[in-house]
C-alpha cells in the first residue's frame, strides 16, 4: 500500500470475524478500479450522498407534509439519524461502519412524497401495473434511475450494499431463486445479480434496520409532542417512554418542557441503543459466527431487542398509530396527499406527452405498463413541494387544491 493510500484510507481498525470486509467485498456488477483513497464501502456511502435522490430526501417528510413547520423530522434529517445509530452500534460490536453507514442513507430513497399516504396512493394507482414498493423502488433507483455515470445506469454498488438495501429487514425468498411475491423491480433485478434473496441479510444490514426503528420511534414521540399532537401527561401509561419521563421529571423538577423533552427523547436513544447491544452480543456468543457468510447461513437474526424491548417497542409504536398516525389533523393531511398522488398519476399515465421530455423515452402510450412505471418513477422521485407544484398545473380544478 503507498503512503497515497494509508493516508487516505480508513485506519486499519479491530473489527470481528463475522464483520464485512471491504477488501473481500464480491464486488460490482459492473468492475470498476478500486479507489486508492477509500473501501469499496466507503465509495458506495459517497455515491450515495452525492446522488439525486438523496438531495430530494431533504423535502420529502414522514408525517407531516414540509410546510407544516421546519423543526418536524424529513426523510433526509431521518436518514442522518439513522446513519448515526448505526455508526454507533457497528463501533461498538466491531463492525464495518462504512457499510452500515452507506445502507443507512439509502434505506429510504425509493419512497415518495408524503409519507406513507403518498406510498399507498401510488401502490392503488399502480394495482394494474404490478404495485409499488419503496424497497423495490429504492433499489429501482441504485441500480437503474441514477444516470450519473458514463459507463453504467445506477450507481454501480458493491454487492454488500445492494444486498443489504434489497433485504434489510429479512429474507425475501423462501427459495434461491424464488421470485415469488417480490415486488417487481426486486425481481426484475434479480435476473441481473444474485442478491441470496432467501438469506438473512449481512449483520450491517441487521444494524441498519434496528437503527430505524430506534430513530423513528425516538423522533415520532418527539414530533409529536412538538406538534401537539399528544402531551408529556399522555405518555406516562407508555412502556418504557412514561418511566423515563418521571425519571427525567423527577431528577430536574420545572424543567422547561422543550427540555424535558429532548432530554427523554435522548435517554429513549440511549436505552433502546443499550438493549440491542446487550441482546446481539448473547445471540452472537451462542451463533459464534465465523463469518458474515455464517452470518446469513443462521436462519435467524443476531442483531435484535430482547423480547421486552420488543414488546414495549410494540406498545410504543400502537400508541403513536393511535395517537399520532391515525389523529384528524394528520388524516386531513394525508388525504389530501393520497389524492394529490393519485390525481397527478391519472394525468400523466392517460397523458404520457405531460412527463418531461427526457421522462418521455421508454414509455409505450397511455395506459401501457412501461408508461405507467415510468410515471410511477417520476412521481416517486418528487418532493412534496414538486408534488404540489406539478398537481396544481396538471390537475388546476382538484378540490385537492383547496
Amino acid at each position: 500500500m503507498t503512503a497515497l493510500e494509508a493516508a487516505g484510507r480508513s485506519a486499519v481498525v479491530r473489527r470481528a470475524a463475522y464483520a464485512s470486509d471491504p477488501e473481500a467485498s464480491r464486488g460490482r456488477l459492473h468492475p470498476e478500479p478500486e479507489s486508492p483513497t477509500r473501501s469499496a464501502f466507503q465509495r458506495d456511502r459517497d455515491r450515495i450522498i452525492h446522488s439525486a435522490a438523496f438531495r430530494r430526501l431533504q423535502y420529502k417528510t414522514q408525517v407531516f407534509v414540509y410546510h407544516e413547520g421546519d423543526h418536524y423530522r424529513t426523510r433526509l434529517t431521518h436518514s442522518l439519524e439513522v446513519a448515526q445509530i448505526a455508526r454507533s452500534l457497528c463501533r461498538s460490536l466491531a463492525l464495518d461502519e462504512d457499510l452500515a453507514e452507506a445502507l443507512a442513507l439509502a434505506h429510504d430513497l425509493g419512497h415518495t412524497p408524503f409519507g406513507h399516504a403518498g406510498e399507498e396512493a401510488l401502490d392503488a394507482a399502480m394495482a394494474g401495473f404490478g404495485g409499488f414498493d419503496h424497497n423495490g423502488q429504492t433499489l429501482r433507483i441504485i441500480t437503474k434511475l441514477e444516470a450519473r455515470y458514463a459507463a453504467f445506469d445506477g450507481l454501480n454498488l458493491t454487492w454488500e450494499t445492494l444486498e443489504g438495501i434489497a433485504k434489510h429487514n429479512g429474507p425475501l425468498a423462501a427459495r434461491r431463486g424464488d421470485v415469488t411475491g417480490l415486488p417487481w423491480a426486486v425481481a426484475e433485478y434479480a435476473a441481473a445479480q444474485d442478491l441470496e434473496l432467501h438469506t438473512w441479510p449481512g449483520i450491517e444490514a441487521q444494524v441498519a434496520a434496528l437503527s430505524d426503528d430506534i430513530a423513528y420511534h425516538s423522533h415520532d414521540v418527539d414530533d409529536g409532542l412538538r406538534a401537539g399532537l399528544f402531551a408529556v401527561g399522555d405518555l406516562a401509561p407508555v412502556k418504557l417512554v412514561g418511566p423515563i419521563l418521571s425519571e427525567v421529571a423527577r431528577r430536574h423538577p420545572g424543567l422547561d418542557p422543550q427540555r424535558l423533552i429532548h432530554e427523554s427523547k435522548r435517554r429513549l436513544i440511549d436505552a433502546m441503543v443499550a438493549d440491542v447491544l446487550a441482546e446481539s452480543r448473547r445471540r452472537l456468543d451462542a451463533a459464534r459466527p465465523r463469518s458474515v457468510a455464517e452470518v446469513r447461513a443462521l436462519g435467524r437474526p443476531v442483531v435484535a431487542f430482547s423480547a421486552a424491548m420488543a414488546d414495549d417497542n410494540r406498545a410504543l409504536r400502537e400508541f403513536l398509530f393511535e395517537r399520532m398516525y391515525r389523529h384528524e389533523r394528520v388524516n386531513r393531511m394525508t388525504a389530501r396527499a393520497g389524492k394529490v398522488v393519485s390525481e397527478l398519476f391519472a394525468a400523466l399515465i392517460g397523458d404520457p406527452a405531460k412527463l418531461p421530455p427526457d421522462w418521455q423515452a421508454r414509455t409505450d402510450g397511455a395506459s401501457g405498463t412501461a408508461t405507467a412505471r415510468r410515471v410511477a418513477d417520476y412521481i416517486a422521485g418528487m418532493t412534496d413541494r414538486f408534488a404540489l407544484g406539478e398537481h396544481r398545473r396538471l390537475c388546476p380544478d382538484s378540490d385537492a387544491q383547496s
